[in-house]
Order: structure tokens, then sequence, then C-alpha cells
């Protein structure tokens, strides 16, 4: 009947989705239980580190920028109306950091880097290359996940730091220049709002975001096969599993930090 073949195909479904996730979970054990082991190098990291971080500084400061003018646009006009027009400082302050920071990062990775890695990962396991890693005796978590990770992991929230001051600024300017904000005003009621937490916060935000984004990633390209499709489908399914993670993680997250 069609309703039993429905059930059967949601049953097997939600098992495969679960058996993924427990996957997952495993491959992020094993890397952290790598790291703290000692068994990162040095070279590789740092070559990921270049590949995640150092090149993705443009794309992530652009976005960060206009994002922090538009959202500066908006609030002014609408603070001005009120009569809270000084307040659109600390409001563009806490936003930026909270929220609009570490996640405009997190998604700028998770398109940009995610989709690189699990390409890359990919290629090399239907290309056999990973197969021949194991044959000479060498670890394929510790030659390609344990970098990935902790690069991923550390350069996250630097990309942040400057998320967070390329937005505020931005915002700065399109207040004052175009919502007719009082300079002084918007800087110093951002200085006596934003709390050192709320910078805190959501740099640890950002730190989980490199995790969940490595970790997916590298699971993705690990697991691919069949070909050169098999790549593709493997690159776009770490990207959107990347993204409804991080909005899912920053939802909890903010939960705890910002309640």
């Amino acid at each position: 009947m069609p309703y039993r073949k429905v059930t059967e195909n949601v049953g097997d479904q939600t098992i495969l989705l679960v058996e993924g996730l427990g996957r997952v979970v495993m491959l992020a054990q094993e890397t952290i239980r790598g790291i703290m082991a000692g068994k990162a190098r040095f070279k590789l990291t740092l070559e990921q580190m270049v590949k995640i971080g150092y090149e993705s500084i443009p794309l992530a400061l652009v976005a960060s920028g206009f994002v922090g003018m538009v959202f500066a646009m908006q609030i002014a006009t609408e603070f001005v109306r009120f009569g809270a027009g000084k307040y659109v400082g600390g409001v563009m302050a806490i936003a930026m950091a909270r929220e609009l920071g570490p996640a405009l990062v997190g998604i700028v990775i998770a398109a940009r880097v995610s989709a690189a890695i699990a390409a890359e990962l990919g290629t090399m396991q239907v290309t056999e290359q990973i197969d021949a890693l194991k044959a000479l005796g060498s670890n394929p978590v510790r030659y390609l996940v344990i970098p990935r990770f902790i690069a991923s992991a550390l350069m996250l929230p630097l990309l942040t730091v400057g998320a967070i001051v390329t937005g505020f600024t931005g915002g700065y300017f399109v207040a004052v220049l175009v919502g007719h904000i009082n300079p002084v005003e918007y800087l110093e009621t951002a200085r006596s709002l934003l709390k050192l937490w709320d910078i805190f916060g959501g740099l640890i935000k950002t730190f989980c975001f490199g995790m969940v984004i490595a970790v997916v990633a590298c699971y993705k390209g690990l697991n691919a096969a069949g070909g050169a499709k098999g790549v593709g489908e493997a690159t776009t399914s770490s990207v959107v599993t990347s993204l409804l993670s991080l909005f899912a993680l920053n939802y909890f997250l903010s939960l705890a930090f910002f309640k």
C-alpha cells in the first residue's frame, strides 16, 4: 500500500540520519583524541589556517561591512522616528558582537570552506588516494582531518573579530551620514551597552562553528562514492548540512550565553 511504502521510506531515512549523526560524532571524538594525544602536524595545520582563514578575509569583511551598513540604516531610521537615535550605536555593537558577526562568518566559511574541504577529500576518496594513505601506514584522520579541524576552530574567531569591527564601523558611517546620528552618542552608547561577555560569547560560538564545519565537511568528503557525481553530491550535502547545523547550534548557544 502507498501509506506503508511512505512509512517505510520515512523510517529508512530516519535510520540513515541517526547513523550518519553517530558516525560524525565518532569522527569528532577520534579527532579530539588525536589532538589531545599530540598528533597534530604543525606544517599541515598552518597550510590549512592560510586556506581557511587568510584567504577568507576579503569575503568575510566585505559581507560583514555591507550587512552592518544595511542594519544601521534600518534601525537608525526607526530609532530616530521614536526619539531613541542615541541608542543606535549600542544596538549595533551588541548585534554585531552577539549574532551578526559570528553568524556571517559561520555562513561564509560554511559556504566557501566546507565545499572546498568536501570536494578535496571526496576527490581523494574516489581516486583511492586515501586507501593509499592507509596502505602506507598513515592515519587519514591525523593527516587530513586534524589539521582542518584545528585551523577551522582557530581561524573563525579571528575572522569574527575583523567582521565585528568592520560591521560596526560600516554601521557608524551610515548612521552618521545617512541617519544623522550624533557620532559621539553612537560611540558612547556602544561603549556603555556592550559588555565583555558579548564579545567573548560570540567568539566562543564561532569556535564551535569551526569545529562543526570541519567535522561535517571531512565526514562528507571521506564518505564520497560514485566518481565525479558522488563528489558533487558530497560537496552539496556538506554545505547544506553545515549551514543547517550552524543555524540550530547558534540558537542553542545564544540561548545559553545571552538569555
